[in-house]
């Protein structure tokens, strides 16, 4: 038997006044998106802005149902969005943000695992890395290089074959 490592390294900002021009504009889109996701039960408002290399914008929010398991999540809407109004095009950057109406939103959030599930199939079927962007109203941020990096040892496409 051996133990094998799992390591990966990403960016901390102390805040969007520290990001390139680029990231505080899909982050500050994300974070005003917010306000447009359905959430009556959790109050957690959640939205995503992505840039996709053909430099068209995508947003997406949680779509709550009082049927929990049939609820969506900001990124699963938002890469829905993409796949269908731009097939096959890549997204190059994806910043997510939330607005938790029954507390404060200080410090980033990261996908679920579902979402990180459907984030990394994107990123197969695309053949690009999606960069991420996480934080919340204020506060920290963290930049992931890619999506992929929050989901080691996969289920994929591979593994059907």
């Amino acid at each position: 038997m051996k133990i094998e490592p799992f390591k990966f390294e990403y960016l901390v900002y102390d805040s969007i006044d520290e990001l390139t021009n680029q990231d505080a504009l899909l982050l500050s889109k994300a974070r005003d998106v917010t306000e447009a996701a359905y959430a009556p039960y959790s109050n957690f408002n959640v939205g995503a802005v992505a840039k996709l290399i053909n430099g068209e914008i995508v947003t997406g929010t949680n779509q709550e149902n009082a049927s929990y398991p049939v609820s969506l999540c900001a990124e699963r809407s938002l890469l829905a969005s993409a796949a269908s109004l731009y097939p096959n095009i890549a997204i190059e950057s994806m910043a997510i943000s939330y607005n938790n109406k029954n507390g404060q939103s200080l410090h980033p959030i990261s996908p679920c695992g579902m979402c990180r599930q459907s984030l990394v199939e994107y990123e197969e079927r695309v053949k690009k890395p999606i960069r991420l962007i996480l934080s919340g109203l204020h506060g920290k941020i963290i930049i992931i290089e890619k999506a992929s990096l929050l989901l080691p040892l996969s289920f994929g496409s591979i593994d059907l074959k």
